[in-house]
């Protein structure tokens, strides 16, 4: 019998039971009665069964698809220390007080920006300098300045991004510095300040043969002034599936280090004039939110297409979550100490996003998934201690500080690899 034909002949039972002749019999027949009150008793039991294995079934398949994201992200990037077969996630942990930070100071670096020198600018509580990230189930490698540096002999670091790609870029230079003698052998390769004005920089370490360089690209793809005779309001547009017009400058990296986010708002975008363009096509109600995920595919194909995955480790960062405490007044209230709880902001969708397409990718990409421990610090901000105490900053981060424990996970990655290359190496 058919589906259909079984529910039919369902319904017409239904109408006999509640004909009054048979509702007469029932209540002559206390045996009929019971027959009858367990038929409805089984009957409702199996509707409900019904109901709940169908929303278990939903719900099911919602708790597969999901997570599937978080896991494959977990899996892609757990690292093994020492050559140990254990793995780690070291995104999944904890802030914990350690008095051997701050790894440097900023007014010895010659490289920092006037305006992420918080001290310099007058802050005087310093409990910000004194975290440390501590995985839930591991340790990460302490970061050996020594080790870096041989790591990088010969090599080529470039990072791509905004202005948190620089602070980063900057971090790690102050890092590196701390185990040359020489501080004359480090040099700007075209002896530049360093600036946000000046889109390439590029520092040399001469004694070890290896240069860390940074391309302003904020939104990673092409951004091109439109013509006064087009669309009135369309000033500029974002060429979605063409990548910025420096990235030939990226290809022979040995280390890449990208960014984007921050600029994908819209007051940076629509605010200004700036829409989206596709296929030599305008798209002028396309969300910021699809626009960045366009952008991402690009960003990945060319990375398939155009890197040698021998040769090259890639990395990209999430989103860097801000902390104004009223958005519209930019207000801007930095802590002493590190947020107890992250209030929402340990996700993102920019980071998803991310999570999302480096996942599909043929070239390794390693996600530094940096978004849930950035929640935590509050303390971390530049706030009212930069080169414009009259400007409020809850975005930007104070160097040393936070981006420093960034490089340290990029540490992490190189290390591990160095080690098992070795290991390997040396069972050749």
């Amino acid at each position: 019998m058919s589906t259909f034909g079984r529910s039919l002949s369902h319904k017409q039972r239904a109408l006999t039971v509640s004909s009054p002749r048979l509702f007469d019999k029932s209540v002559s027949s206390p045996r009929f009665s019971r027959k009858s009150e367990i038929s409805r008793l089984f009957r409702a039991l199996i509707a409900i069964g019904s109901v709940v294995s169908f929303f278990l079934a939903i719900g099911g398949g919602y708790l597969y698809v999901l997570p599937n994201l978080t896991k494959s992200f977990h899996e892609e990037n757990l690292i093994s220390f020492n050559g140990s077969d254990s793995f780690c996630d070291i995104f999944d942990g904890k802030w914990v007080v350690d008095n051997s930070y701050p790894l440097y100071n900023a007014s010895e670096c010659p490289f920092v920006e006037k305006g992420f020198n918080c001290l310099a600018n007058g802050r005087t509580n310093d409990d910000y300098l004194k975290w440390r990230w501590k995985p839930r189930n591991c340790e990460l490698p302490r970061f050996n300045v020594y080790h870096m540096l041989e790591i990088l002999r010969n090599k080529r670091i470039v990072f791509v991004g905004d202005s948190m790609s620089r602070t980063q870029w900057e971090s790690l230079i102050c890092l590196l510095m701390t185990g040359v003698q020489d501080k004359g052998s480090v040099y700007e390769v075209n002896g530049n300040k360093i600036t946000k004005l000046i889109r390439f920089l590029g520092v040399r370490f001469s004694s070890f043969n290896f240069t860390v360089e940074f391309y302003r690209s904020v939104f990673l793809v092409q951004h091109t002034w439109s013509s006064k005779y087009g669309i009135k309001r369309v000033r500029s547009t974002l060429t979605l599936d063409k990548l910025d017009d420096i990235s030939d400058e990226w290809i022979n990296a040995d280390v890449l280090i990208f960014n984007s986010g921050q600029w994908w708002v819209p007051g940076k975008l629509f605010g200004v004039g700036c829409y989206f363009q596709v296929n030599s096509t305008l798209r002028i109600g396309m969300s910021i939110q699809t626009a960045f995920r366009t952008a991402l595919e690009t960003w990945s194909s060319w990375i398939d297409t155009k890197i040698n995955p021998n040769r090259t480790r890639v990395f990209f960062r999430t989103f860097e979550p801000s902390h104004w405490s009223n958005l519209t007044q930019r207000m801007c209230n930095v802590t002493n100490q590190p947020l107890s709880e992250t209030n929402g902001q340990e996700s993102s969708s920019f980071s998803d996003a991310v999570l999302e397409v480096a996942h599909s990718m043929k070239v390794p990409a390693n996600v530094l998934h940096i978004t849930p421990m950035s929640a935590y610090r509050k303390d971390a901000h530049v706030g009212l201690w930069s080169d414009n105490p009259s400007l409020s900053d809850c975005s930007h981060w104070c160097l040393p500080g936070l981006p420093d424990l960034w490089n340290e996970m990029v540490f992490s990655y190189l290390h591990d690899s160095y080690q098992h290359t070795s290991l390997y190496q040396q069972r050749e």
